[in-house]
């Protein structure tokens, strides 16, 4: 297969790692761009010690519970449920985390608005929780407290994450969000350089959280490549809205990342952090995800 044509199929499917074997073309122009500078170090695959089992409810696809070793020695571990994305991953971030975490992977299909959707009824968020804390303590004997929760998504899983925050912000202590912060433009596909402007409301939740965070009330980390989508916000454009909006700014940096990652710039302020990485591949995309054992703890490690 072609270049071209392989990394508009990673970008159809809203570059999922997970196999399938149905493609849905994203709204999208997909990059034609390859990348043999930077390392694009990969997390292994395997199996980690700890609790794992699926959950067939409540949300429309499955979703894959894990709990390490350390944390099924917690009396009260914290949960982190992360959208998008192979489990491996997310499983080995919990596995390295600085603290014990109970951990819950969802994969609900291609797209944010799949995302977005399973969460706009305001019962279903609680349910799910509720939903993985007895699961657990059904299977382990840990003790059944309100624990702090935790967000991450890659890519299209923000969509999860924004539905959820549109009922639920108080509920949430902290987020990350992966190369995946999108909104449209308006008027539509009227990209900044032709006049056009971003759809504020689609990100007006996580402009309050952000300030929470700049309180110190929560902790939120964002990340971002040089992707551009062309149809749509890139996430080089949200970010600049949130640093605009938060009466913040980008500092200059050239730093290693996670894995081989090139850091560009960076914003910090108590629970907040925004950091701009090079590269506008499939490959720079996915980067981000293998990235969340490291941006995990940055965020835990804010407490």
């Amino acid at each position: 297969m072609r270049l071209p044509v392989l990394l508009f199929l990673i970008f159809a499917l809203g570059c999922t790692t997970e196999k399938t074997t149905s493609v849905r073309q994203m709204n999208q122009y997909p990059s034609p761009m390859r990348d043999s500078i930077r390392t694009h170090a990969r997390i292994a695959d395997k199996k980690l010690p700890g609790l794992s089992f699926i959950l067939s409810e409540p949300l429309p696809k499955p979703v894959a519970v894990f709990v390490a070793d350390n944390a099924l020695e917690s009396n009260n571990p914290d949960l982190l449920i992360h959208f998008h994305g192979s489990k491996y991953v997310p499983e080995n971030a919990v596995y390295n985390a600085s603290q014990p975490l109970i951990l819950a992977v969802a994969n609900l299909g291609f797209g944010s608005s799949v995302y977005e959707h399973a969460f706009e009824k305001p019962t279903a968020f609680p349910a799910l929780i509720e939903t993985i804390l007895d699961s657990v303590s059904a299977r382990k004997s840990i003790e059944r407290k309100s624990p702090q929760i935790y967000l991450s998504s890659f890519s299209a899983g923000y969509g999860a994450v924004r539905a959820i925050l549109k009922n639920h912000l108080k509920r949430i202590n902290g987020i990350i969000l992966l190369d995946g912060l999108h909104t449209d433009y308006v008027p539509t596909r009227q990209v900044l350089a032709k006049g056009g402007s971003l759809n504020s409301e689609k990100l007006a939740d996580f402009i309050k959280f952000g300030r929470l965070a700049l309180a110190d009330q929560k902790k939120m980390l964002i990340t971002h490549s040089e992707i551009f989508p062309g149809t749509y916000a890139s996430t080089t454009e949200t970010a600049d809205y949130m640093i605009k909006s938060l009466n913040l700014q980008r500092d200059s940096v050239l730093k290693w990342g996670p894995n081989g990652m090139q850091l560009l710039s960076e914003t910090h302020q108590n629970g907040l952090t925004i950091l701009g990485f090079a590269g506008n591949s499939a490959p720079d995309h996915i980067d981000h995800f293998h990235g969340l054992p490291e941006f995990l703890n940055v965020i835990l490690d804010k407490k």
